[in-house]
């Protein structure tokens, strides 16, 4: 793991693990979204000091990035790994669990951290808001691609919209995140992702 070397405190230096204090911060994000986690607040979780935080991180906005990269590498490993399913039913039933796990489970803060931060994100942070859509925008066009995809194979009819399934499969997810945030339980939200399935088109 990467190590750093804070900014001395009472005239001695302080090492930190960079990838520990960048999981701290994502936690911190993902449970307040980016205009509610303070500094003091990712500070605190990292156990460092505002200094180090800048020498290592660069300001909150470049740590925040650097946090939804974290995110999307080990939270989000599901969206890519259904896009190989065999059929588009497949894909959009291991993109639902996915989610299930990810924004409901028991481990981490409820809900998505991308859709947390883009929903309140002060006109200060419009390039955060930016980026978690510019990231959301390129998963829907692989989503896309795979359904398309599903209609020239016939595994969906030809006259399903792809961009608009598209669009179901993200209102579901957005639905499991906002829900989950809101108390949802395990099992309400597994009737959800099952009501959302019964509706799926079959070729």
């Amino acid at each position: 793991m990467e190590s750093d070397i804070a900014t001395p405190v009472k005239g001695r230096p302080r090492e930190f693990c960079v990838d520990k204090a960048l999981a701290e911060a994502l936690h911190v994000f993902w449970a307040k979204g980016y205009d509610g986690a303070s500094m003091a607040d990712l500070t605190e979780a990292m156990g460092i000091t505002k200094p180090s935080l800048y020498a290592a991180f660069g300001n909150k906005e470049a740590l925040f990035h650097k946090a939804l990269d974290l995110y999307e590498t080990e939270k989000l490993e599901y969206t890519r790994a259904a896009l190989d399913q065999p059929t588009a039913r497949k894909v959009a039933e291991y993109y639902l669990h996915g989610a299930l796990m990810t924004h409901a489970g028991t481990t981490d803060p409820k809900g998505c951290m991308g859709l947390l931060s883009s929903l309140a994100c002060s006109p200060e942070a419009e390039s955060i808001k930016a980026d978690v859509l510019g990231r959301r925008a390129s998963s829907q066009r692989a989503l896309v691609e795979r359904f398309e995809r599903a209609k020239a194979e016939g595994d969906l009819p030809a006259h399903v919209d792809a961009q608009g399934l598209t669009s179901l499969l993200y209102a579901l997810l957005q639905g499991i995140s906002v829900q989950a945030g809101a108390g949802a339980t395990m099992d309400e939200l597994e009737r959800l992702v099952d009501t959302g399935l019964a509706l799926w088109p079959s070729a």
